[in-house]
């Protein structure tokens, strides 16, 4: 050892290489050295001896590679002997407070004997001196099983690494360093000390410690209390203390994490992840006191950092919220609760216009929005059989206005991603809550029951209408996200109809029943999505692509054709639409509605002018001529088929003459246009 630290001092005068010679060879002594019974504390002095030189020689000759590589050394003899007992903890807690002290004292930059301090930025061997040690102070801790000796040296090095850092800012990263060893330190003790995890009908889990419950609880309160404490005063005080923007950030976000994640640990550990009111309580206060230290920086004149310090101390006052919901409130109460606060954070964001609020407020509706993924009904299977007033309304309703309501607001102040997001969600859960409302109250409660007419029918109804309003709302919005909602649910709607009302659950070719008269299923499975779907083809016109809107025309036709041969097979064989032959007579009455609806539409095409109508009534009249010639000439007899032929000849006389005399006349009638100035 006294050759390794003789080769260091020659370094002074012959370079380095001279001085990694010396370096390794003093840290690797220890090893050739073989003794019976080990000796820790001369172990450790020895090292704090060369750490000291290696040290002072980087100081002298500004070495950082050697700073850092004494550093590293040191910190891997931190690991032997950590799994051999409580009688070598005192030891190793002597060789990280030694080290630390020592990096301190001569490594940190303008800090007693170190380097100069060139500004106020976060020097990297600084901050990674004493981060190194405070690991190791960790291992410690966590080695130890949280024995008393070594969370007191933890703690004094936290400690002294806020005193470190508060003086010199070319530390600040330190501070971020001590508080993640702060929260794992508690996690650990969380998750190895709760006795729902240790203890099974087999009994307690092996290799778990010699007191796996030992800790004290009333220790670790105070300890946790005086690290909240002193992480969340010094990030507020030091807002104002630098010019430089890294630095009062790294306080401030050391400030709000630390007290939020010790919270989290105890409540673990403690509350065993139940409902705890005095936790909640807790997290009152905590959201009070940081909501108090935002209203004060918001007040101070601006400074570098002081803006993303701000959006920290009011996202911890956000978050301490939500664990507060978190704490007192369960199953569904709980999505209730973190959907208002979305409405919340937006109606903050309009008095206090901090960008990251918005950011915050599309946080909680995804975190809504994942909590549904869990569990779509929300309460599990408790959501009860009354329909429409049970927990859907309240778990989807609640959240879906909270979300509408947030994108309200978010909008006065532009269109972006996180406006985006909430609005999204906004769609998401009103669809939701209404196909699965739809659901609940189709199926008597049963969340898992197999899709019927009825529910298909509702649903295509349901999303018509949502593409109805979107298409309203996206003219007046602009929103991107209005619009490809309006398109994904219209694309539901159309795929329902077609695989669902035309072919799978199509009374003419399935197994469904038709119970009632005229009042029927048939009006909620065709009828109504017929009459929706041509109102959303006027919504869309002069909006979108001419075909879409055709589309949406002719698939109102289709359903509209449907709903009446559907209504004439039900009356000519009753509830079982697939029993018996189809007689004479009905085919006529196919023919003759076909005709009265070519008719009408007809009709109304004259009385508004609409081409589309009357476009619709050649579609449904073509196919009444081709259904004469190739099913009522072979199908009918007698005197059905006379009537079927002159009827259909009467109604293409009339129709004939009505273009004629009045569609044609009109449109020679029609004032010339203007010409073009």
């Amino acid at each position: 050892g006294l050759v390794a630290l003789g080769t260091l001092a020659a370094a002074l005068l012959h370079g380095p290489a001279l001085a990694g010679l010396g370096l390794v060879a003093a840290f690797t002594t220890p090893v050739l050295v073989s003794t019976g019974e080990p000796n820790y504390w001369a172990l450790y002095i020895y090292l704090a001896i060369v750490t000291a030189a290696a040290f002072a020689l980087a100081r002298v000759r500004l070495w950082r590679w050697l700073a850092m590589t004494s550093i590293g050394l040191s910190f891997l003899w931190t690991l032997p002997g950590l799994d051999m007992g409580i009688e070598t903890f005192a030891p190793h807690v002597f060789h990280v407070i030694a080290g630390f002290a020592l990096a301190a004292l001569i490594v940190v930059c303008g800090f007693v004997f170190g380097p100069a301090a060139e500004n106020d930025d976060a020097e990297p061997i600084s901050s990674a001196a004493l981060a190194v040690y405070l690991l190791g102070a960790m291992l410690v801790v966590l080695a130890s099983f949280h024995d008393g000796l070594a969370l007191i040296g933890f703690t004094v090095l936290v400690a002294a690494t806020l005193a470190v850092a508060w003086r010199a800012p070319s530390a600040s990263g330190a501070v971020g360093a001590a508080a993640a060893t702060v929260f794992l330190v508690f996690a650990e003790w969380a998750l190895r000390d709760n006795p729902d995890l240790l203890v099974l009908p087999g009994g307690a889990l092996p290799s778990m410690g010699p007191n796996p419950l030992g800790a004290s609880v009333s220790w670790h309160l105070v300890t946790a209390a005086i690290f909240a404490i002193g992480f969340g005063a010094a990030g507020f005080l030091a807002q104002g203390r630098s010019e430089n923007a890294v630095v009062p950030v790294v306080w401030s976000a050391a400030g709000v994490f630390t007290p939020l994640a010790l919270l989290v640990a105890l409540y673990a550990r403690i509350a065993h992840l139940d409902r705890s009111i005095p936790f909640a309580i807790l997290a009152v206060v905590l959201a009070a006191t940081l909501a108090v230290a935002t209203e004060a920086l918001t007040r101070r004149e601006e400074r570098p950092g002081l803006s993303f310090s701000i959006a920290l101390f009011a996202t911890g006052t956000l978050g301490a919220l939500a664990l507060a919901l978190t704490f007192a409130l369960e199953k569904g109460w709980l999505t209730i609760a973190l959907a208002l606060m979305s409405l919340g954070t937006a109606w903050i964001f309009e008095h206090r216009p901090i960008p990251f609020l918005r950011i915050l407020a599309a946080a909680f509706a995804g975190l809504v929005v994942l909590r549904i993924g869990y569990d779509p009904r929300i309460v599990g299977a408790d959501v009860g059989t009354t329909p429409i007033l049970n927990w859907l309304l309240w778990g989807y309703g609640v959240p879906a206005a909270s979300f509408w309501g947030a994108s309200y607001l978010m909008r006065r102040y532009g269109d972006d991603a996180p406006l985006r997001a909430v609005e999204a969600a906004a769609i998401l859960f009103t669809t939701l809550l209404a196909f699965l409302e739809i659901r609940h109250a189709v199926n008597d409660g049963d969340m898992l029951a197999v899709p019927s007419l009825a529910e298909i029918g509702l649903d295509v109804c349901v999303a018509l209408a949502l593409a109805i309003g979107l298409e309203r709302l996206r003219a007046q919005s602009g929103s991107v996200v209005h619009n490809v909602s309006a398109v994904i649910l219209t694309g539901f709607a159309g795929g329902a109809t077609l695989f669902g009302l035309l072919l799978l659950e199509n009374p003419m070719i399935s197994d469904v029943t038709i119970q009632g008269g005229l009042l029927n299923i048939l009006i909620l499975a065709y009828a109504f999505p017929a009459v929706l779907m041509l109102l959303l083809s006027y919504a869309v016109a002069g909006r979108r692509p001419p075909a879409y809107g055709n589309t949406l025309a002719a698939g109102a036709l289709i359903l509209a054709l449907s709903y009446v041969s559907l209504e004439i097979r039900r009356i000519y064989h009753g509830p079982d639409l697939t029993s018996g032959p189809t007689s004479a007579a009905e085919q006529y009455t196919y023919s003759i509605v076909w005709l009265i609806l070519g008719v009408a539409l007809l009709g109304i095409g004259v009385i508004v002018q609409s081409q589309r109508a009357r476009l619709a009534s050649a579609i449904v009249i073509a196919l009444t001529i081709l259904k004469a010639f190739l099913v009522d000439m072979s199908a009918l007899t007698g005197v059905w088929r006379a009537l079927s032929f002159i009827g259909l000849g009467l109604v293409l006389v009339a129709i004939g003459w009505l273009y004629q005399k009045v569609l044609f006349r009109r449109q020679q009638q029609a004032p010339p246009a203007a010409p073009v100035a």
